[in-house]
């Protein structure tokens, strides 16, 4: 039997329900959130933010688990995983966002390296005891270790190159071009 909904007004249904609760149990960032203590950045980026002056910064464990989410669900860009955190409830749920909350803009994780991590060895640091903690906590299986070295192209902004026209000349050849098998040879080369 065919149903055909045509009643759109759910889509504007109000409902009270939390994040938590749409997060599925076993979505991969729960079972990371469950086990992986990110605390430890605290106490390693401290001397990099002033605690009494300027405007509030970005959660330090928020950029991080972005950059997880980024690398663990293979997303290619900074720009595409911030679309993708805009949409998806789990990892809204993985950075402790709420449905209404602004996600940080995709230049903020760019901004915040080059002013406090870039010539550090933080980023390592961070990375290393976050793969400690997986391993010990059985997330990371190291019975075989895969090494992708694929070049790629680089997504990078493809509104930022410049545009060059090249003008191309066909030549219609004559019957007697035609007849000469170096010309012919030339021309499909």
């Amino acid at each position: 039997m065919l149903t055909i909904n045509k009643d759109k007004t759910r889509r504007e249904q109000v409902e009270f329900i939390s994040v938590d609760q749409l997060v599925p149990e076993d979505h991969l960032v729960r079972k990371i959130e469950k086990v992986i203590n990110f605390d430890f950045i605290y106490d390693l980026v401290k001397d990099m933010y002033c605690l009494d002056n300027g405007r509030p910064s970005i959660d330090p464990v928020v950029l991080i688990k972005i950059v997880l989410i980024q690398y663990m669900f293979g997303i290619k860009s900074m720009r595409q995983t911030i679309k993708e955190i805009e949409t998806n409830l789990a990892y809204r749920w993985f950075l402790g966002f709420g449905f209404t909350d602004n996600i940080p803009h995709f230049s903020t994780f760019s901004k915040n390296y080059e002013r406090r991590f870039k010539g550090t060895d933080l980023f390592e640091k961070i990375f290393k005891k976050v793969l400690q903690q997986a391993i010990e906590y059985g997330l990371v299986n190291i019975d075989a270790v895969f090494i992708d070295s694929t070049h790629i192209k680089a997504n990078a902004n493809k509104k930022k190159y410049e545009k060059v026209f090249i003008v191309k000349q066909h030549i219609i050849p004559s019957k007697n071009q035609f007849k000469n098998a170096n010309y012919f040879n030339l021309a499909c080369f």
